[in-house]
């Protein structure tokens, strides 16, 4: 009796074994899977903060205030010094995320040390990656306390840093994290939604009815794209207003903005969606699909290691990643109220990327349907 018991439970397991193997779709996702997460997480996932471009204004351009910025120049840390002639092109800088910290030595710097008077180094910091944020505010005031040391023993001058966390004062981790999991959990309710709507046709028998009814590829595409796209743009919305009432966190952009911001990141997220669920026959390989594109989409999205401290291949390579806009769209219009050049210097590229992955999905549920 257990023999027989034991004879059946291994040719079942035989069969799920061969059948699994037999599918190239379910093949290449548990070989590739694990292998592209391993090199992905190898590469991309850093707590370490590097390759930091820094914002200056030196308004005392002396020997002793280039001799600070020198520190800063030789660091590892550092990779690039903007020099800016006035405050609105040093707030620029940090607004449009091309440096994420400010260096502000006053006119005053290299007389008070003469002097041997306290002076003061202002260091202003972009408050909207708080893990970044400080990590980075913390090697600068150790470079600034270093040469302070150095013209204390040499002049008995003393030099103070300041801090400034913009855009998040306190440096309020909720605030960063809820402005992304907003991101994170649209991305997976368009995704899902999508993916499964053509596979799920397939699996209860009744896609030749779609295909034998009056209705258009182009119809039936937009019939497919626009469920979901309502779906998650409602349940997004829901989470925004819980996120402001709820927890607390200020909106400081334009509602317009953040509405066609969502829109198209996710029509641009619908697109892939609607690809993956074209390709596959079962909801089983359509959710298979969205997890392969969503662990290295999100990883590669800024949300865990800067995209600034990734290898410069994968820097790249985010490029055609559309939840990293997303995310920059939803910190940026959130915190520090991001103006309509920035939006759309984020919004087109999503634009584009919406074209091709709804492109591609329409010419392969055609290839089906034919």
């Amino acid at each position: 009796m257990i023999i027989d018991s034991l004879r059946r439970i291994i040719a079942l397991i035989r069969k799920e074994l061969i059948t699994t193997w037999k599918d190239p779709k379910s093949r290449s996702i548990i070989i590739g899977l694990p292998l592209l997460q391993l090199i992905i997480f190898a590469n991309a996932i850093t707590m370490e903060v590097k390759n930091i471009d820094v914002s200056v204004i030196d308004r005392d351009k002396s020997v002793e205030s280039r001799e600070l910025l020198s520190y800063f120049e030789n660091s590892p840390h550092f990779r690039k010094i903007y020099y800016a002639d006035n405050e609105k092109e040093f707030q620029n800088q940090i607004d449009t995320q091309k440096t994420k910290i400010g260096i502000y030595i006053n006119n005053d710097f290299s007389t008070s040390i003469k002097a041997q008077k306290q002076t003061q180094v202002l260091i202003v910091l972009d408050g909207r990656q708080t893990n970044s944020a400080a990590i980075a505010g913390g090697y600068a005031s150790e470079i600034i306390n270093s040469y302070g040391s150095k013209m204390s023993q040499k002049q008995g001058a003393s030099i103070n840093t300041i801090v400034r966390n913009w855009y998040n004062p306190n440096l309020e981790y909720r605030w960063f994290i809820m402005t992304v999991i907003i991101v994170m959990l649209s991305v997976v309710i368009a995704m899902l939604l999508t993916a499964l709507s053509i596979a799920r046709e397939r699996e209860m028998g009744t896609f030749d009815q779609l295909i034998v009814s009056p209705l258009s590829s182009f119809e039936i595409m937009i019939g497919k794209v626009v469920p979901p796209l309502i779906i998650a743009m409602f349940l997004t919305c829901i989470m925004t207003l819980i996120i402001i009432f709820g927890f607390k966190v200020p909106f400081s952009g334009s509602i317009l903005l953040f509405l066609i911001s969502i829109f198209i990141s996710l029509l641009s997220i619908v697109g892939v969606g609607l690809f993956i669920s074209s390709i596959c026959k079962t909801q089983q390989q359509a959710i298979l699909g969205v997890i392969t594109f969503q662990m290295p989409a999100i990883l590669l999205s800024g949300f865990i290691s800067p995209i600034e401290d990734m290898p410069i291949g994968w820097q790249y390579l985010t490029m055609i990643n559309p939840v990293r806009y997303f995310m920059t769209l939803s910190r940026g219009i959130f915190l520090k109220g991001m103006g309509i050049e920035d939006v759309m210097s984020n919004i087109i590229p999503l634009i584009i990327i919406a074209v091709i992955t709804l492109s591609l999905a329409s010419w392969t549920f055609k290839r089906k349907l034919d």
